[in-house]
């Protein structure tokens, strides 16, 4: 162990909140660390490396359980990286999903917008769109939600 912090210096030097690594090693993504004999917990700079992968993981929307995955892939450095393509691309699709749902949602907006007589309620388009609710016109699906 070439250096031991505490929690709290590691939180500041990954970023990541004290929850949230003491959540990591209850789900085991992050090895429980050895203690002082005061029971506080200290972390290794091998420790900072993964906290730091699992944060990048994570800020990418990969799922907790894409991030295990990828983790114990990362341990066999001489096996296939298969698994971790598909784990990409099946994350590169979610997202290409939620972006042509987002730019159908912009698609309606601008819609609803331009035709917008900034008038009275009476001529308002964007409230004539929001009261078609399908009739003529379908809109577009949530981007939030997944199809």
């Amino acid at each position: 162990m070439k250096y031991a912090v505490p929690i709290g210096v590691l939180a500041r030097k990954t970023g990541v909140k004290i929850p949230t690594i003491r959540y990591y090693e209850q789900i085991g993504l992050l090895p429980a660390p050895p203690r002082t004999k005061s029971n506080r917990r200290l972390y290794a700079a091998d420790d900072a490396a993964r906290l730091a992968f699992i944060r990048h993981a994570r800020q990418l929307g990969f799922e907790l359980s894409a991030v295990r995955t990828l983790l114990a892939l990362q341990e066999k450095p001489e096996q296939s990286c298969g698994e971790a393509d598909r784990i990409a691309r099946a994350r590169l699709a979610e997202v290409n999903d939620k972006i042509a749902r987002l730019t159908a949602l912009k698609a309606e907006l601008d819609r609803m917008a331009k035709g917008c007589a900034r008038g009275k309620i009476a001529a308002c388009r964007v409230i004539e769109v929001l009261t078609e609710q399908g009739h003529d016109h379908q809109p577009p699906p949530s981007p939030w939600k997944k199809s």
